[in-house]
């Protein structure tokens, strides 16, 4: 856990008045204190205070002031320019009073020996975000005279060194780009001076990785994607593009524009003499392999860091900065790491950036109404921040921490500050909203409605509805309408239905608006109505149920029930009936919370099992049809809340009534939005969260296998390493080897299961592709549309789009979320699958295959 996750909190709780916990601390704890408290006041005129303090302690003090600038530098990043202020005064040739013996170079070399000691353990770590602030560090004590230029030049030279590796991950060479491309913008002026470097060297490498980058950006950009023949978008930067144009703007300037980036307080610090330390030669250890659930003979794994990072831009450049230019990329940079560092605290990360004007340069960011220079400064924070945040928030395939850190961290900024915070995220929601007419990627604007149904929850679900009643004329499935639907019901999961209702003006109430959903989100138990042609048997079911009849009992009963309807209603499929009525039956007694459902599952799992396997019917083939009545019947009981189908069908896949494969047919087949009577071929969000279900459980079931697998292989290893050395002590030289031990049970067992489970994610992603085959590109009518979609004429004229266009252009986001989220599986699996173009392809199937080639990595 990162130390100011706590620390900063004690801080808080710091008092003058005699703190009997004060007592407790030793010298050195106080001075590690003061030294990561600097800049709670004035930093320039705490860094004399403190560096006078250190001088007059003992010279064993150095671990804990190296401690204590370790710290700083790696989580408060944002006062590197005054760490490294204090340690050029620490290195000051001239101590100012006798007491102060041990100010000198000396001193700070030491100083220095012992920081880089810590910055060698995060190599061997590859902790890339703890070397990365180091080289900020050390770059910036270059620029103060402390560290030799053409050391600092040798230490960007070997990161840069990563770029040239063979089969380098995009997530290593992007850690290298930054520590790279950081630390020359802070150091190239020294470097333009000093005849032993050439900027060249680390530059050329850089823009060769840069323009030439393995990772596929075409399938994580967030606006428009589907159409994009590039890789670049209009309203969304990606990090290293805009690190080496900032990079090469500042190369242009000479690195004067270093100037205008960040403080840089030590350039008033007067220093006699040379450069006072030299750092070492290193080399960057080559990076593990991290399987993470793939098969041991997987090579080329793109792991979840390996993507190019598209941040959605939200506010024109005279609000927020450009992120490629050079103060733009810094100040970005800089919150983000504030951002991720104190990922542990969010009411301090939320303290800590709005008061991030504190540790940038005078006239930065605008100061507040209250304030004398209010409208002075260039941008406005809270927008920065809150486009920051956002930005991170909507990265494709998934965001860096958990969804719901971001929303917290965006209400604690509301909390802390709301005149300035609340209409930044007001603009922010308009801004976003108004991207989905723009071709916003299904996968963000699901996110988008998550994040705004939560920060309403939080917020008395106060919002301005009125400002979008005009769009209820739009298509029902156009994205704005689907982003409404998506926000109240994620509003009504927070809430109730009755309170959700009051909170929409009167046009949004109507039916025909299609913005709430049918009906309040309960179950709809499908025989309850006493004019059902199967209402008493279903009763019958029902009250054999609630008195716990044994599950024998129940199928018996239900055979004699087919036998009685057979009889009289032969037009009906009775085999499928009759399962409709038991598990709807079973889910109605268990629909009174979530602990009465588990107790109802498990209380029959003979029973669904019975009828999962087709008990009721010995035709051929009714295990796969009894499976599809069963997703079918969970369908219908709780069509009033999707929600619960996807909690239902996950419970029924942990007791394998059904499977992955099940689970992804039946969602493509059955579960496909049916607008004005008409059923189409497609993937809405609802579908997408059944099929990455069905997905990440067949993926974390052989997971699991694989780990259980190699955890009994080492354990039998290292039984038979026991019994040869025990055999081994009492026989003779001449004697031959014993004969190795034979597999366990467990271990056999085990090899056959990860096998099976193989097997089975084979065949939920192969049907998963299928699915979106089918739905793009099978057919003449899904291909004609998906033709229209892809086409940028047609996409020009867009508003002329109906329900079919815009279901198929929300079917290709979710395909490429597909690609995006499990392409390690893919390639492992790529000489499996479909991968054949026809000779006569059609321009959907050209560039469905391309998406697929793409993540597969046969196109890069």
């Amino acid at each position: 856990m990162s130390y100011h996750g706590g620390s900063h909190r004690r801080r808080h709780h710091h008092r003058d008045d005699g703190d009997p916990r004060e007592a407790h601390e030793t010298p050195e704890q106080k001075l590690k204190a003061t030294i990561l408290k600097l800049g709670e006041v004035d930093p320039v005129q705490e860094v004399s205070q403190i560096a006078s303090h250190i001088c007059t302690q003992p010279s064993s003090i150095t671990s804990t002031v190296v401690e204590g600038l370790r710290i700083g530098v790696t989580e408060e990043p944002f006062k590197i320019p005054y760490y490294a202020t204090l340690l050029r005064v620490l290195s000051n040739n001239s101590p100012t009073t006798e007491t102060e013996s041990i100010q000198g170079p000396e001193f700070g070399k030491q100083i220095l020996e012992e920081f880089w000691k810590g910055f060698q353990t995060y190599l061997d770590q590859l902790a890339w975000r703890e070397i990365r602030l180091c080289v900020q560090f050390f770059s910036h004590l270059v620029a103060a005279q402390v560290i030799s230029s053409h050391s600092m030049y040798g230490l960007i030279r070997a990161i840069v060194v990563v770029l040239d590796e063979f089969g380098v991950s995009h997530g290593r060479a992007r850690q290298a780009v930054r520590c790279a491309s950081e630390g020359l913008m802070i150091a190239g002026r020294a470097f333009t001076s000093d005849p032993n470097t050439n900027i060249s060297d680390i530059l050329d490498p850089i823009r060769t990785y840069v323009h030439s980058a393995s990772s596929p950006k075409r399938l994580v950009l967030p606006v428009a994607s589907v159409l994009a023949n590039t890789e670049k978008s209009e309203v969304a930067y990606e990090l290293l593009d805009s690190a080496l144009e900032a990079l090469e703007a500042m190369h242009r300037s000479g690195f004067q524009e270093a100037l205008e980036c960040f403080p840089r307080p030590y350039s008033d610090a007067a220093i006699d003499g040379s450069p006072i330390f030299d750092l070492p030669s290193v080399l960057v250890p080559p990076e593990a392999i991290e399987l993470e659930g793939i098969s041991n003979d997987s090579e080329g794994v793109i792991k979840k860091g390996d993507w190019a990072e598209f941040y959605v831009r939200i506010f024109d450049n005279e609000v927020t900065p450009n992120i490629s230019t050079p103060i733009g990329y810094f100040l970005r940079c800089g919150l983000l790491d504030i951002v991720d560092i104190f990922e542990v605290n969010r009411k301090e990360c939320a303290r800590l950036l709005l008061e991030y004007p504190k540790w940038s340069l005078p006239g930065t960011f605008q100061g507040k109404a209250s304030e004398a220079s209010s409208g002075d400064g260039k941008w406005q924070l809270e927008c920065t921040v809150v486009e920051s945040i956002l930005g991170q928030l909507f990265l494709l395939p998934e965001s860096t921490h958990k969804t719901v850190y971001y929303i917290a961290l965006v209400t604690e900024l509301c909390k802390l500050s709301p005149p300035t915070v609340g209409p930044a995220v007001g603009k922010s929601i308009r801004r976003m909203y108004g991207l989905l007419s723009d071709g916003l990627d299904a996968a963000v604007a699901d996110r988008l409605a998550n994040w705004f149904s939560i920060h309403m929850s939080n917020f008395n679900f106060m919002w301005v509805w009125k400002e979008w009643i005009g769009d209820l004329s739009l298509p029902q499935q156009h994205p704005k309408r689907v982003f409404m639907r998506r926000a109240v019901e994620y509003e009504i999961r927070l809430s109730y239905y009755d309170r959700i209702v009051k909170t929409l003006p009167e046009q949004m109430q109507s039916p025909d608006a299609g913005v709430l959903p049918p009906g309040t989100p309960g179950p709809s138990f499908a025989y309850d109505d006493p004019a059902s042609p199967y209402h008493d048997a279903a009763q019958n079911v029902l009250n054999l149920l609630r008195g716990r009849g044994k599950a024998e009992e129940v199928m018996a009963h239900l055979e004699e029930l087919k036998n009685t309807l057979e009889t009289t209603d032969s037009d009906q499929n009775v085999t499928s009936v009759i399962r409709s009525i038991a598990v709807q039956a079973l889910l109605h007694i268990g629909s009174r919370s979530f602990s009465h459902f588990l107790n109802a599952i498990e209380r029959y799992l003979p029973l669904l099992r019975n009828l999962a396997a087709g008990g009721i019917s010995t035709a051929s083939g009714s295990a796969v049809e009894a499976r599809n009545d069963i997703l079918s019947a969970v369908l219908d009981f709780w069509k009033n809340n999707k929600h619960m189908v996807a909690i239902v069908l996950d419970k029924l896949m942990q007791y394998q009534i059904v499977d992955p494969t099940d689970v992804i047919a039946w969602t493509f087949a059955h579960a496909s939005p049916e607008v004005i009577g008409v059923r189409y071929h497609s993937c809405s969000t609802f579908q997408w969260d059944l099929i990455k279900g069905a997905l990440d459980k067949a993926n974390g079931r052989v997971a699991i296998a694989r780990r259980k697998l190699a955890g009994l292989r080492k354990e039998e290893d290292e039984n038979a390493a026991r019994a040869i050395a025990s055999s081994a002590a009492t026989m003779d030289i001449e004697e031959t080897k014993p004969d190795p031990v034979a597999e366990s049970p467990a271990l056999t067992s085990a090899v056959k299961a990860l096998t099976s489970l193989t097997k089975e994610q084979k065949a939920a992603l192969t049907h998963a592709v299928d699915g979106f085959r089918r739905c793009l590109v099978s057919g003449e009518d899904s291909a004609s549309i998906a033709r229209r979609v892809i086409e940028q004429r047609d996409w020009d004229n867009r508003s002329n789009w109906g329900d079919a266009e815009w279901l198929s252009w929300e079917t290709w986001s979710w395909y490429l979320q597909f690609c995006r989220m499990y392409t390690p599986y893919l390639r492992n699996y790529a000489a499996s699958l479909d991968t054949e173009l026809s000779a006569q392809a059609e321009p959907a199937e050209s560039r469905f295959q391309d998406v697929l080639n793409l993540a597969m990595g046969q196109s890069l």
